[in-house]
This record gives structure tokens, sequence and C-alpha cells, in this order.
């Protein structure tokens, strides 16, 4: 909305626009826990807003999608995972490492792995050495080596999100769920937020809507493509999509979903 006030000045008028107060430019914003090459919904949430939020300060989930995900094996769907030192239950993402003798040699099995069951996948060539980069990234601390495989993949599938650290941001730390949600979008100056589909049941459009924000969830829709001649196996790490389809079908891919 504009406010027009004319001034007479001599004798022509004047005339000044101002903005009205309430009038914002939109800015997108989602948060998400940091996932080691995560599947591809990760990836189109970060395609559709402005600034994503990698949420590092809040507790790690055992057995969750943080430091794992699943690649094809002898053509079926396989587990890897990220072994990281033994800590307490309670500390926060950011405060767990890599167990580094350990990883050392999961990087060369993960590594093997993925040469042996996707050197004849139609992308492999251009890939590989984008991938094996992210998994040797000397990195002790977990949410680093997630954060530089999340910026090289970024710039590969050509998304322009800016990245960002919960735990660098200047809001009240003691805030859980919801509220820290909220404030984190009201220090970001975000006009919507867009959550993950999982998280329909933890966030209520009406809180968020009086305090300015827009709530939306990204839902995906089907994503089907060859896999050799195998069965189709959904929603694998991300690099198997990249493996089996170039850079322009995926982002064909990343605009397949509806906002709920």
């Amino acid at each position: 909305m504009l406010i027009v006030l004319c001034e007479q000045t001599g004798k022509w008028p004047a005339i000044r626009v101002v903005h009205s107060p309430f009038e914002r430019k939109c800015m997108k914003l989602a948060i998400m826990q940091p996932y080691f090459l995560p599947y591809i919904g990760y990836f189109q949430l970060m395609n559709i807003v402005d600034k994503f939020v990698i949420y590092d300060n809040v507790q790690f989930i055992k057995d969750g999608w943080i430091n794992r995900n699943r690649i094809l094996v002898n053509q079926q769907d396989k587990m890897f995972t990220l072994p990281l030192k033994k800590d307490t239950y309670t500390v926060l993402i950011n405060e767990r490492f890599l167990a580094k003798e350990q990883w050392r040699k999961e990087q060369r099995k993960l590594i093997m792995q993925i040469e042996q069951n996707y050197r004849k996948a139609p992308c492999y060539r251009e890939v590989y050495p984008i991938i094996v980069d992210c998994i040797q990234n000397d990195s002790e601390r977990l949410v680093d080596l997630i954060e530089y495989a999340l910026r090289q993949l970024r710039v590969y599938l050509g998304i322009s999100c800016e990245l960002i650290l919960s735990s660098t941001l200047n809001v009240d730390q003691s805030l859980a769920g919801q509220g820290k949600v909220l404030s984190i979008c009201k220090e970001m100056g975000a006009t919507q937020y867009i959550n993950a589909i999982g998280g329909v049941d933890l966030y209520n459009k009406k809180t968020f809507r009086d305090q300015g924000i827009q709530l939306s969830f990204i839902k995906s829709k089907e994503i089907v493509y060859p896999q050799f001649k195998n069965e189709f196996m959904p929603w694998l790490s991300i690099i198997d999509v990249m493996m089996f389809n170039p850079a322009e079908k995926i982002q064909e891919y990343l605009n397949r979903y509806e906002l709920v």
C-alpha cells in the first residue's frame, strides 16, 4: 500500500511517495537439521526459499538422517553411516564429532561402493569427483562436513538460496519447537516459512499468521527415473539422483512438489 502526499512548493506541486510500514519485501525461509547427502526432497526445500537455515544447535537425533542415508548396492538399497565419537544423548548436532580413524576406513569403503555400483550410470564421470570431494573433506565436526557438502551440491544443482547456521543467529537459544522457529523467522525477516511435510502436525498456521508470517508445507510429488534395469528404489540419497540424471533434469525434479 502506498501513501501519496502532495506538498505545494512554489509553482509546481511536489509529490512524495511514502511506503506503508506494513509493506515488506517477500522473503521465503526454511529451517532444517543438517543431513549428509540427503534425498532430493531436502534440495527441493532449499530450492524454493531465499534463505535456508541449517538447524545445527538442536539435539542430535540418534538413528535419524543426520549422519546416514541410502544408496544402491548390488541392486538393493543399502544404508551408509558416518561413524561418530561416543557422546551423551543430550549433546547438540554442532557438538558431534566424527570418529576419525573409523571414518577414514568408512570413507574408503563408501567411495568404493559408489564406484563399483554407479560406474556404469550415465552421469558417473561428471558426478563421481563431486561426491568424492564431499566425502573426503577433512572436517572433524559433523556439521562442518555436512555444510560443506550442501554448499558444493547447491552449486552443482543450480540452487541460489543463502545458507546460514542457526548457531550464528541472535535468537533466544532457550526457546524450543515452534517458539524457536518463530524467533528465527523474525530474526531473518521472513514473510513466509516453508517446512517439510513431516512438520504439518508440529506448527500452527494461525500462530504464524498472527505474527505476519505465512506457513506452508512442501510435499514432494513422485519422482521416478531409470536405475539401470532395476526395479526403481525411491528417495535414495541425492547421490543416486545425480548419477542417473543430468543437472538440467534434476532442476525439473526440484520443481515437482506442491505447497499445502
